[in-house]
């Protein structure tokens, strides 16, 4: 066995350490499409490049998935990263395989079947099966993304504004990082849990405060720097006591059925070769290399190359909204995640540490050119002017006691819902620059096909208005990790369709759930109307002082999955 393992590595190392360079006319099509048939005979006179897995987008979704098969190959399962240098196998303590049964929901087309299905069926968590070592310790992973500063050292000077570039990370996500070993890295970092979030709007009619006491949790969220979370990943990664070999490079082109009838593989699949697997996905990249993989994951984002490749249609619309970010400063610490309802669009003010907080101003397009172009000073004074003073009075605080129409539910009442309203911490300095980016909704029609399969922005985009674009791609990375490692340890070819469509229906479930109740969300509080801004202010009293709603909300928006009412 020992001897087996020594040839393995040693034949990794021979086929990683060099990769060809093939010379490609990029102003020629018609010289690409005839050269097809002497690509293809080169490819066969040579060593070529296969792996189990290809993911394609090294942001902090595709991140997620390696660092999540990588804790997999820690139970005795082996990685390559395209992104470092030589990978070479860790073999660690065998683990008992864990009995982790398949959720095969169907996918549903309609929001009303989909709150059915979520009542009677209980979502898979984040956390991760072990895996057996004999079944899934030749799994190998190849990460293609054009980022030149993938895979290289980063440092973050702690005098150093934070980005405005942040994600609100669930408490269900924190599991995931901890679990993958990347939170620590994190917690190095600035970073800032809040156990509370304040939700009013402009009427004053009504407003909700949430607390994280109400559903024994410690904190609601942790606001983290995008650039410090996609570190944790590569570092979970890089740590690790195996080499890589990072290959910047981005996808031009793939096909999912290569013409060659047979070539010679350099030993870094770890499965039958393309002529016994009934084909590979092959993979062309600009750098003029090429690749072979079982399994293509399109984790390159809203405007995904793998997506259109795939052929995959999606539906969705653009909001008539653009959204203004930016770091802004405080005289002290915040604590608390705050959020006003504007006439324009929601204003979210999240605290990130060290007396700063970020800025998520949601406004139509040609306000956000117009507040983006103001000086500093009266942008300042526009933000204190949105979170406080401006468009209406502040909520009046209502003791839950005699006279409230929910004072029925005294017995049941909640920590929060004797809180009274607070006032944001005023601004008082633009701590970065501002950044503005359109606003739209986007959901593939399907997320599967064979050896191809979508996760994260690739698959899904959503209004930023509760922060859970990201926790939904880290929730679809840890979904089909499970399904791979699932489909290893019964034999299963991880690019088979129907391996991916359990993924597909396990995540679809979810996410069109959570797109629905942000688009409704937003269209809700899109119309300024006297009835309405009532019916409102009734939501938002309900949810202060009835319990197991304010608990459901808590939970859902936590990343468990359940909707209000049917936990």
């Amino acid at each position: 066995m020992n001897r087996m393992l020594v040839r393995r590595i040693a034949s990794n190392r021979r086929g990683l350490r060099v990769v060809g360079r093939k010379t490609f006319c990029n102003d020629a099509a018609a010289e690409q499409s005839s050269s097809q048939a002497s690509s293809d005979k080169h490819d066969t006179e040579n060593t070529i490049r296969q792996h189990d897995i290809a993911i394609v987008g090294g942001g902090m979704v595709g991140m997620a998935l390696a660092c999540s098969l990588e804790l997999v190959r820690l139970y005795g399962q082996e990685a390559l990263i395209v992104g470092g240098e030589i990978s070479k196998p860790h073999l660690a303590r065998e683990m008992e395989d864990s009995d982790f049964p398949w959720k095969a929901i169907s996918p549903i087309p309609f929001l009303a079947s989909t709150i059915c299905n979520l009542a009677r069926h209980k979502p898979s968590d984040f956390h991760m099966p072990a895996a057996s070592t004999p079944l899934t310790k030749h799994l190998t992973v190849a990460i293609i993304d054009s980022n030149p500063t993938l895979g290289k050292e980063e440092y973050f000077k702690k005098d150093d504004p934070p980005d405005p570039r942040v994600s609100t990370v669930t408490p269900a996500t924190i599991s995931f990082f901890k679990d993958i070993g990347a939170w620590e890295y994190v917690q190095q970092r600035r970073h800032a849990y809040f156990d509370k979030m304040q939700v009013w709007d402009y009427t004053g009619l009504g407003y909700t405060r949430y607390n994280a006491r109400d559903v024994d949790k410690e904190v609601l969220g942790c606001v983290v720097e995008n650039k410090v979370l996609h570190r944790s990943l590569l570092s979970c990664i890089q740590d690790t006591d195996s080499q890589k070999k990072i290959y910047p490079s981005r996808l031009t082109s793939m096909n999912l059925a290569p013409s060659l009838s047979s070539m010679r593989v350099d030993g870094t699949s770890s499965g039958p070769s393309m002529s016994t697997s009934g084909g590979l996905a092959k993979l062309e990249l600009a750098d003029g290399n090429n690749l072979y993989a079982k399994l293509v994951v399109g984790a390159d984002g809203s405007k995904s190359r793998v997506r259109e490749l795939a052929g995959f249609k999606t539906t969705g619309w653009k909001y008539s909204q653009n959204a203004i970010i930016c770091t802004v400063e405080h005289q002290e610490d915040n604590y608390c995640a705050w959020q006003r309802f504007l006439p324009s669009g929601p204003i979210a003010l999240l605290p990130i540490g060290d007396k700063f907080s970020n800025i998520v101003w949601t406004m139509n397009p040609k306000e956000s050119l117009d507040r983006k172009s103001l000086s500093e000073d009266d942008f300042v004074n526009a933000l204190n002017h949105a979170l406080d003073s401006g468009y209406g009075p502040r909520p009046q605080s209502q003791s839950f006691g005699d006279g409230s129409i929910f004072s029925w539910l005294r017995a049941n009442v909640t920590s929060s819902a004797s809180e009274c309203f607070e006032v944001p911490p005023k601004v008082v300095k633009l701590a970065s620059e501002r950044m503005v980016f359109p606003l739209s909704l986007m959901h593939a029609n399907q997320y599967a096909s064979r050896r191809v399969v979508l996760i994260g922005d690739a698959a899904h985009t959503v209004h930023p208005l509760a922060g859970q674009g990201v926790n939904l791609g880290f929730g679809d990375a840890a979904a089909l990790s499970r399904t791979i490692a699932e489909g290893v340890k019964v034999g299963t070819d991880v690019g088979e369709v129907s391996l991916l469509k359990r993924y597909e229906a396990d995540r679809k479930l979810a996410n069109l759930t959570m797109m629905a109740i942000l688009d409704g969300f937003q269209k809700a509080y899109s119309v300024d109307f006297g009835p309405l801004n009532v019916l409102r202010a009734a939501a938002f009293h309900g949810v202060q002082h009835i319990s197991p709603l304010k608990k459901s909300i808590i939970s859902f928006a936590s990343g468990e999955h359940r909707l209000p009412l049917f936990s």
